[in-house]
């Protein structure tokens, strides 16, 4: 009798203290609250399912800022393939990861829901869902995404009405013509003509099986990117396919080591202004937390800052080889971006990432490059730092070669000095010794302390004078530029720079908003001041940007070139730059390769490069803005007022002499 006792408490303090019991509890807690609210819906909801079949090739709409449709983000859905057409193997390779009871459950699986409750319990998360085949189709097609408990009762509810209109092929047959499998392939035979270049009926057991694995998380599981994570996910469906008697150890030994042969990827979401609307999608996710599969395949309204016409402007303009320079390497050309931002606002007007053939959601050079700004830091960094300690723009900057702590002993890019020059003629000549002088005497910290404010972050190694010449470790991309220089164009603040507006679901409700960011970098003189010294980089017949004036139009910028590692020729340079604005628009290029070596480099050439680009896309963009003058003086002011103060200097130093020679004759005389 104790014996029994014995066994009774141990059984009892197992039921007490185990995950069995709670798990027990929480199957029946879980089936009966999806039947009673199951019953509930069944019996006041009614879920209108004839548009089902088509309801996924609702694409998602860009638009522009005036509210007018730009963009779609689509791919060719309409293909579908017939259920009798999807070879078998296929079809168990789906299920068999999906919903292996497809054909067992009406819609909803208790014993998935029971076996997913015990997984996730014992792994102390969610390692397992409960979805149906059915339920996802119900989400795919007539839901919003969102993770709530409401919406994922209408997903059962829907699952079970779907289940008594159609049958269990036709609902197959709807899922996988519309589950998305990744790089814009909606559909088993769109996926499997992307991904392997054949037809869903040539598909092999082995592509079959990874094709399957896609569906869990295209974006995570991309072969293109991730081929282990999708070779392993792949051999988690062969592996289920196994266990449930669909293939023998043969057939999964060989499915295993099959070598898949990805086709070369394509652009199947290639459509107007590709390298803009890649840009949203991936604000849309990393601002907003969007999911990137939900966002291609939800039929959202995203409503931007985009201009059309500028946007075709700088397009016509990449188009045109003939506009760029060329590169040492004759077999590759180098790559150039270029982003056009509105100073008011922070609005991105226009974007392109490239001149190579665009990628869907690839390598975005205008908003991902990280490429060193060389002297178009110069006004971010040392200039305005300066002015707000007290310097004026006539003041007279040391100009002759000089050896700074550390032996760091940079060059004038000519090799010519002048012992001093007045500020606005360091700025408009891009000299390199006054810039590192002056950061030097206004301290390093206090620079870097201003470029943080104009939005790029630093780190411990910026501290050093070369931060004056954009040296370094600095990265920045042309956003990033175009954003710092918004801020000297709109007197001293800068709004965050941005693309989308707001995002609005399939249902009509806005899902996110963006709420603007100012800030005030500087002062609106020293704003002022630094204009006037732009003003001249592009007005001076010595400017380094004459190439970028735009007849008829005030345009202020700043060129910027870095140097080649290894390569001593004069005209080798590695990133290319022009940072430049109206009042109502501020432009930033970059011209360059992806990887300069000693070997492949930009060249330079006075009638390309990246000022002439500028100079090309705000001519055929600025008349979309109201044309408004900068209200400063010119340079060429400035070099008569320092010239008249040089002749006066002069005239009292000779005052001075023949006064001090008179003197001297008196005291003389008087000493006789």
């Amino acid at each position: 009798m104790s014996r029994m006792k014995q066994i009774l408490n141990k059984l009892g303090n197992f039921l007490d203290h185990s995950k069995v019991f709670h798990i027990l509890l929480l199957s029946i807690s879980i089936l009966t609250l999806i039947g009673l609210m199951y019953l509930t819906y069944l019996l006041n909801e009614e879920v209108d399912l004839s548009n089902l079949d088509t309801e996924l090739m609702k694409p998602t709409i860009i638009y522009d800022k005036d509210n007018e449709e730009a963009s779609k983000i689509t791919a060719n859905k309409m293909e579908g393939v017939s259920i009798n057409e999807v070879p078998e193997h296929v079809i168990d390779a789906v299920l068999s990861i999906e919903d292996h009871r497809f054909y067992e459950h009406h819609g909803i699986d208790m014993k998935g829901i029971i076996r997913a409750a015990f997984e996730n319990l014992f792994a102390g998360g969610i390692v397992q869902g409960g979805s149906t085949i059915t339920q996802q189709l119900a989400k795919n097609t007539i839901l919003t995404p969102e993770k709530t408990y409401e919406r994922k009762i209408k997903e059962v509810v829907i699952a079970g009405q779907i289940e008594q209109q159609y049958s269990k092929d036709e609902i197959l047959e709807m899922y996988l013509n519309q589950i998305y499998f990744g790089h814009g392939a909606w559909g088993i035979q769109n996926a499997s003509r992307v991904y392997f270049g054949k037809n869903v009926e040539d598909v092999t057991l082995a592509e079959a099986a990874m094709l399957a694995g896609l569906i869990h998380s295209p974006s995570a599981l991309d072969p293109y990117k991730n081929f282990e994570s999708a070779k392993k996910r792949q051999g988690v469906v062969l592996a289920q396919m196994k266990a449930f008697d669909e293939i023998n150890e043969t057939e999964y030994d060989k499915a295993l080591v099959e070598d898949i042969q990805l086709k070369e990827l394509s652009d199947p979401l290639k459509g107007k202004y590709p390298y803009y609307v890649d840009q949203v999608i991936y604000e849309a996710v990393r601002k907003y937390g969007l999911e990137q599969d939900d966002l291609l395949t939800g039929g959202y309204k995203i409503y931007t800052e985009l201009d059309q016409n500028m946007q075709e402007v700088v397009e016509k303009v990449y188009a045109e080889d003939g506009n760029f320079t060329v590169g040492s390497n004759p077999n590759e050309q180098p790559e150039s971006a270029a982003v056009l931002l509105d100073p008011n606002d922070g609005g991105v007007r226009a974007l392109v990432g490239g001149r190579s053939d665009h990628v869907f959601l690839g390598y975005n050079r205008a908003t991902q490059l990280k490429a060193q700004p060389g002297s178009t830091m110069k006004p971010l960094a040392v200039y305005t730092p300066a002015l707000e300690e007290g310097y004026g723009i006539k003041d007279l900057l040391l100009d002759e070669k000089t050896e700074f702590a550390g032996g760091y002993s940079p060059k004038n890019n000519n090799n010519q000095y002048d012992g001093e020059v007045p500020m606005f003629e360091a700025v408009y000549k891009s000299k390199n010794i006054p810039a590192v002088w002056l950061l030097n005497e206004i301290g390093i910290q206090t620079g870097m302390d201003a470029v943080e404010r104009f939005g790029i972050k630093l780190d411990k190694g910026n501290r050093q004078l070369g931060l004056a010449l954009g040296g370094g470790s600095i990265a920045v991309s042309p956003l990033k530029m175009a954003q710092a220089y918004s801020a000297l164009a709109n007197e001293g603040v800068m709004h965050e720079g941005h693309l989308i507006k707001r995002i609005v679901n399939k249902s009509g409700e806005t899902v996110a908003s963006f709420e603007g960011k100012e800030k005030k970098v500087t002062t609106k003189q020293v704003a002022k001041d630094m204009t006037t010294m732009l003003k001249g980089v592009v007005d001076h017949e010595s400017g380094t940007g004459r190439y970028a004036k735009v007849d008829g139009w005030d345009i202020a910028g700043k060129t910027g070139s870095t140097q080649v590692d290894g390569v001593t020729a004069a005209n080798a340079i590695k990133d290319q730059w022009f940072v430049g604005y109206s009042p109502n628009l501020v432009g930033a290029v970059w011209s360059g390769y992806d990887k300069t070596t000693s070997q492949q480099y930009l060249v330079r050439d006075s009638t390309k490069g990246s000022a002439i680009i500028f100079q090309k896309i705000m001519s055929g963009a600025l008349p979309n803005v109201e044309n408004e003058k900068f209200d400063v003086p010119s340079v060429y002011e400035l070099e008569k007022e320092v010239e008249k103060k040089t002749l006066r200097e002069l005239w009292e130093e000779q005052k001075k002499k023949i006064n001090d020679s008179f003197n001297e004759w008196i005291d003389r005389w008087r000493g006789n």
